[in-house]
């Protein structure tokens, strides 16, 4: 069994918070002093109170599904003899109500592109490593939202 940490941190610039008027940026702080700019999607709220270019939690709970779909993509490349040269996923998470009609990422389409050095797997090759990447994955066994993987 494992932990896993995450410092957030916030603070009141002396705006109107009670009225709503302050800005969502934050900073995520991670083992090893990585420091990660945050704040809410301006699909959520709108600018000037989210902060644009920083990351924002939807798009970090599609990108951690991507990256922990692509370690055991590599993983299992690896131990299959398979060098794999270019890993791009350009994923996408679709918010919409749920079952519970509740707004929620309910889809998280993996869209991986892979290259291989001095091989050529088949379609149905790839298809069963991407299958067994998926069911691996710590993070697609977690959550409740469909997670598709087009390859």
């Amino acid at each position: 069994m494992a932990s896993y940490y995450a410092t957030v941190k916030w603070e009141n610039q002396k705006e109107d918070f009670l009225a709503g008027h302050y800005s969502r940026g934050h900073t995520w702080h991670f083992d090893g002093g990585i420091v990660v700019p945050a704040s809410s999607s301006p699909h959520i709220v709108p600018l000037p109170y989210s902060v644009e270019e920083n990351v924002d939690p939807e798009e970090a709970f599609v990108a951690s599904l991507a990256s922990c779909h692509m370690l055991f993509f590599l993983s299992i490349a690896a131990k299959r003899k398979l060098t794999v040269i270019d890993y791009q996923d350009d994923a996408e998470g679709i918010m919409a109500k749920n079952a519970q009609n509740k707004l929620a990422v309910t889809q998280v389409i993996l869209r991986p592109k892979v290259k291989f050095l001095n091989a050529d797997p088949t379609p149905e090759q790839i298809k069963k490593l991407h299958h067994l990447a998926h069911e691996s994955c710590f993070l697609a066994n977690s959550v409740t939202s469909e997670i598709i993987v087009e390859c």
